[in-house]
């Protein structure tokens, strides 16, 4: 097991010194601000589609290791998804983070996104893992989504 923790900590540590799809997106067709009042991360995803399908999505912001390396990872797990199936990553990671369920998500696999399945143990960082899909939820919904916050 300690061989896994490891690995998922270098997981981590990449996306965060290397973050991909890190910067602004331009045309957006819709966009979000997300800030973590408690630690002070804040992060801005941006979303181009194409008909219902997420053809490219960046983001953008100053975070933790945790924040950013889930902003990250987030951005490859649901370019070129379909909007109703990135819903369905988006609610299976949340309940991950939340512990409500062992990462299935009623059968929607996680894939590289089990490497924050550890952050569950840590509450308070739970806020830093799950904010720029909270960003990503309201970035889903049409054009200017505004600000959303953890609290």
């Amino acid at each position: 097991m300690s061989d896994l923790r490891d690995l998922y900590q270098q997981v981590i540590l990449d996306h965060y010194r290397a973050p991909r799809n890190f910067g602004a997106l331009e045309p957006v067709s819709s966009c979000a601000e997300g800030y973590n009042p408690l630690c002070g991360d804040k992060v801005k995803v941006y979303l181009r589609a194409d008909g219902d399908r997420i053809e490219c999505v960046s983001f953008e912001g100053v975070g933790c290791a945790i924040s950013t390396a889930s902003a990250s990872l987030m951005t490859e797990a649901v370019q070129g998804l379909e909007r109703s199936r990135a819903e369905e990553l988006l609610g299976a990671f949340l309940a991950l983070m939340t512990g409500e369920d062992d990462g299935g998500g009623a059968g929607v696999p996680l894939g590289k996104l089990e490497v924050l399945s550890g952050v569950k143990d840590y509450p308070v960082r739970i806020k830093c893992a799950t904010l720029a899909w909270h960003a990503l939820r309201a970035a889903l919904g049409s054009g200017d989504a505004g600000a959303v916050s953890t609290e």
